[in-house]
């Protein structure tokens, strides 16, 4: 299948958070701005930061060093804080009400992470399928809350996992 001819944009895409049980508990973000981004995704599975060593200014070596994790963050128009009973999307981003049995995706008995899958339409424009980015293991790094014309939430987590792209 050939590549698209049909530029995508932010009227194309649908974020959908998911936790790690056996058959994951969802959330389907509304109302947000399209403005996702990913940043540090890397040609391997794994990047790592690069130390280059001198030897009298001169390069010795080059070593891999400390790892490097991929980050996404993204913004929302704020509907509604804290819902005990339908919970919300700063619930299930916190583990809470509603949302408090959420499982890990790294399992139970570790820190909490989601998934984060961004679909882009591409059927609608005569792609052979939608596409998907789907987000592994993402630990929730920062949750912002901003007043403004629209209030909105700000949302900020380190890709733990893979990144896998169709």
């Amino acid at each position: 299948m050939a590549e698209s001819t049909v530029v995508k944009n932010f009227r194309d895409g649908t974020i959908q958070l998911k936790d790690g049980t056996g058959t994951p508990v969802t959330y389907t973000v509304s109302v947000e701005e399209g403005n996702l981004k990913i940043a540090g995704i890397n040609y391997t599975s794994k990047s790592y930061e690069k130390a280059v060593y001198q030897d009298r200014g001169e390069v010795a070596s080059v070593r891999k060093t400390t790892r490097k994790f991929p980050t996404i963050s993204f913004d929302i128009m704020l509907r509604d804080v804290s819902d005990a009973s339908s919970g919300t999307f700063l619930d299930f981003c916190l583990k809470q009400n509603a949302y408090s049995g959420n499982v890990s995706t790294l399992g139970a008995n570790m820190e909490y992470t989601i998934t984060v899958v961004l679909t882009i339409e591409g059927t609608d424009h005569g792609d052979g399928a939608d596409h998907t980015i789907t987000m592994a293991d993402i630990l929730v790094t920062d949750i912002g809350i901003e007043e403004g014309d629209p209030d909105k939430v700000t949302f900020s987590g380190m890709i733990l996992g893979t990144t896998t792209m169709t």
